[in-house]
């Protein structure tokens, strides 16, 4: 009888307590706190790598004191800074068959290490049989670490890779320090794995910078790596 009293208590804390364990266990997966690596949301850009990445360093470190030299600026704060990037994938035969999307989100998601965002049309075109508010492609706005990270892949992996590729146009910029890059194939990033690529896709990459004129965001984005057509 002793033994019984003593016993029940325990093994009912025991339970509770591994209950109690358990509970934790699946709150931790379900944020993603447990794992060193996790998607970001839609729109969310505060989930980036720990490590500080290393085209922001060289920015900080020879590109502000070099772009201040060139510029004649005294303060660090007027040298033009890279401010987002924004990625477009527009994909036409979502129009027929909205199921298409799937693959250019995924691929976008893969590239970017952010999940993407449906564009729809803003009006109808009865000429592409495009009626208002239609999903017709994906995009993604990339800020900080991961903006970076995804510039420093495009400039020194994935447009080298391009064939016959000789840099890209030095005139696509908008005359308020903007760049715009189109790019006709998605496999040109390693990410991507071309057996199970349904089809070829291009996308349209914008840099905003803080440049005030377009001969400030060319220097910025030179300095930076940028390999631009001679």
């Amino acid at each position: 009888m002793a033994d019984g009293k003593v016993k029940a208590p325990t093994e009912e804390k025991a339970a509770k307590k591994g209950a109690d364990s358990a509970k934790g266990k699946g709150k931790k997966g379900k944020d993603g706190a447990g794992s060193s690596v996790r998607m970001a949301a839609a729109g969310e850009t505060k989930v980036s790598p720990s490590k500080t990445p290393r085209l922001k360093k060289l920015y900080q470190e020879k590109i502000v004191p070099s772009l201040m030299k060139q510029f004649q600026v005294a303060n660090p704060m007027e040298v033009p800074r890279l401010m987002k990037v924004t990625i477009n994938c527009a994909v036409k035969e979502a129009v027929g068959n909205p199921k298409v999307l799937d693959g250019a989100f995924d691929e976008i998601m893969t590239i970017t290490g952010q999940k993407p965002v449906l564009t729809r049309a803003r009006k109808a075109i009865a000429t592409f049989k495009v009626r208002e508010g239609n999903a017709v492609g994906v995009m993604v706005t990339l800020r900080r670490a991961r903006m970076y990270e995804f510039l420093d892949r495009l400039m020194n992996v994935a447009l080298p890779r391009v064939r016959d590729f000789k840099g890209v146009n030095p005139k696509s910029f908008d005359g308020r320090g903007n760049y715009s890059l189109g790019l006709r194939e998605q496999i040109i990033f390693p990410e991507i794995n071309y057996d199970k690529v349904e089809k070829v896709r291009g996308m349209t990459v914008t840099i905003e910078t803080s440049a005030k004129t377009n001969e400030q965001a060319r220097a910025l984005l030179t300095e930076l790596g940028m390999p631009f057509r001679k």
